[in-house]
């Protein structure tokens, strides 16, 4: 075994940034459309203000506009929903409540107050023939569909500790005790076992059996056949690469991930010492100085082990090892956590950074990568796009770069694989910015969704506790110039790039962020009809940029969540949650209905149909 003495140059990378971004340029070829748009959407657009040289201005204001896809019926609902949100009590309580009314009610009458009320508004329905009616609705007022199976389970502390506990000795060899170079934030915590604590706007999955992976793929199939039948290929299919196989694995491939960067930059800095100056330095290892500069950080390798590794990590075959070859998941095939290994200055002892898994573990990983290949797979096959969503950031590296992987092998030819960015984390840009640039080296097209993020009390109360850095933009403000920072880094690159290359969702609530990157999109002349950039928001919440937008011609979704009311009741209570929050939000939706319900009345518009 190679013997790699480099703990304290781990411990050094901490701060390291990421390799910087290979520019480049191309001619516009033929027009891809990536964010499909839909024929019935109104033809007004800001075309004739940017040949005016004016900054197009839309106002986000006018109830009319807001909710002319609803009933007069599905208004009054509304106004009761949001007016249910702002009384603190039922939103702290609301899923004992729920639970509480479906055990007095029955489960007939349950349903049909859940559908009178917070599920009728929020969910789509159950079954394809009910969420087929609402996509075409939102279809006729110039809104598309993101559809996303919204079906949880409610897991208690006990049981998702038991189920980490568990996972980690099936997936994990002995010993599971790290060295302190060790990356802790990667290290599995029984404490915050349950991932579903404290999170408001985002879905959990939990690891039950391979089996229940195998049904969670399969819904996914289903959910990909629903959105080409329902929205004419036009759609998005949404996932989460935790209901594919057990998060352990996600962890652990993090782990291995992250050190495997570290280790490349360490290499490239291996000249004169300044780990500070590496993105000036040389960003490939050819065979000769993959060895010289493990030698000059003390670590002996013959030459048929120097050979070995490196034939195994130069995956593009051309002599020379980059990040991209770095970090492909073909390396993760094979036991690499071996080569991670440090002996440790007290006992004199090796030990491993990455812990190596076991046979089953290795199996599980292989099952995780065969489920994401035939969704990809299918998605390409059916002329369906899949939007894999963001989730905690100790499972993000894994997530992305299985992503990545996605797209380098579907993304040829258009973007079927997206990836989602979440802009309050700290490093957020870097990471955009290196995978605009590996999908520009390899020729692929890049789909991105940026969004704020959904984890940030876990995250920090998670990065207390392990003593690692809080991942986490400091602040409201910072997360904000993250976000307007990624914004402005895809835009550099839709203008680069050939057109249809590079296509992103802007999936925000927030109304001042719309406006700037409508201002930006005016800037860079990215137009409306391109269809390079999209907007995103949930179904029954903001609806007055949501239909403001698409009204405008711009390409503009909802996430659609569909599935039995006794199974979404977890996606529910989020959304009371969430709504309870932002009590100033919730107060503007219910009055804008409210609006529109006295001005349909007053005009004796009482039956009025959509």
């Amino acid at each position: 075994m190679v013997v790699w003495r480099v703990s304290r140059c781990f411990r050094r990378l901490n701060s390291i940034t990421t390799f910087s971004r290979i520019s480049g340029t191309g001619d516009h070829q033929k027009k891809i459309e990536p964010c499909y748009y839909s024929q019935a959407a109104s033809a007004t657009s800001v075309s004739d203000s940017n040949s005016a040289n004016q900054v197009p201005v839309i106002g986000f204001n006018d109830p009319k506009v807001a909710h002319a896809s609803k009933t007069n019926v599905d208004l009054l609902r509304g106004i009761v929903v949001f007016g249910m949100c702002s009384i603190s009590p039922l939103v702290k309580y609301n899923k004992q409540l729920m639970e509480l009314s479906r055990k007095v009610l029955g489960r007939s009458m349950f349903r049909l107050l859940m559908r009178s009320t917070i599920y009728g508004h929020f969910v789509a329905g159950a079954s394809r023939e009910d969420i087929e009616p609402v996509v075409r609705r939102l279809r006729k007022f110039g809104v598309k569909s993101i559809l996303d199976y919204s079906v949880e389970k409610d897991v208690g502390d006990s049981e998702a500790v038991e189920e980490a506990r568990g996972g980690l000795a099936e997936v994990v060899q002995e010993p599971v005790v790290r060295p302190a170079a060790a990356t802790k934030q990667y290290q599995t915590s029984l404490q915050f076992a349950n991932r579903s604590q404290n999170v408001v706007a985002a879905r959990t999955y939990f690891y039950e059996s391979e089996y229940q992976c195998d049904r969670n793929m399969e819904v996914f199939l289903q959910c990909l056949d629903y959105v080409s039948g329902s929205t004419e290929k036009e759609g998005f299919a949404a996932i989460k690469v935790t209901a594919l196989g057990r998060p352990q694995l996600l962890l652990q491939m993090s782990d291995f991930l992250v050190q495997m960067k570290r280790l490349f930059n360490l290499l490239l800095a291996a000249d004169d010492g300044n780990l500070q100056n590496q993105t000036t330095q040389l960003r490939v290892l050819d065979v000769n100085n993959f060895r010289q500069r493990l030698e000059r950080l003390g670590v002996k390798i013959s030459y048929d082990d120097n050979l070995k590794w490196f034939t195994l990590l130069d995956v593009s075959g051309d002599g020379v090892v980059d990040l991209l070859d770095w970090s492909h998941l073909k390396s993760f095939e094979h036991d690499l956590a071996a080569i991670f290994t440090v002996r440790n200055r007290e006992t004199g002892k090796l030990e491993q950074l990455v812990p190596t898994l076991t046979p089953d573990g290795l199996e599980q990983m292989r099952n995780m990568l065969r489920r994401m290949d035939t969704i990809a797979t299918y998605a390409k096959s059916v002329g369906v796009r899949v939007m894999v969503d963001a989730e905690q950031s100790y499972f993000q590296p894994a997530i992305r770069r299985l992503t990545m992987e996605m797209m380098r092998l579907f993304n040829k030819d258009g973007a079927v694989m997206f990836n989602t960015y979440q802009c309050y984390l700290k490093d957020a840009y870097d990471l955009l910015q290196q995978d605009l640039n590996h999908s520009e080296v390899e020729g692929f097209h890049f789909g991105a969704k940026l969004v704020r993020g959904a984890y940030i009390d876990q995250e920090r109360a998670r990065a207390r506790a392990l003593d690692y850095e809080d991942p986490i933009c400091p602040t409201y403000d910072a997360t904000t110039k993250m976000y307007q920072s990624c914004v402005l880094g895809v835009l550099n690159a839709i203008k680069q790039r050939p057109l249809g290359q590079v296509s992103v969702m802007m999936a925000t609530h927030n109304e001042d962020m719309v406006r700037f990157v409508l201002e930006k999109m005016y800037e860079y002349n990215v137009t409306p009809e391109q269809r390079l950039i999209c907007f995103g928001q949930l179904l029954g919440m903001c609806d007055h940029v949501s239909f403001t937008l698409g009204q405008r011609g711009y390409s503009v979704y909802k996430y659609v969540p569909y599935g039995p009311v006794e199974d979404v009741l977890p996606y529910l209570s989020r959304r009371a949650l969430e709504n309870g929050s932002m009590l100033s939000k919730a107060k503007l939706e219910r009055q804008t209905m409210w609006s529109e319900l006295k001005r349909r009345l007053k005009q004796g518009e009482l039956f009025y149909k959509p």
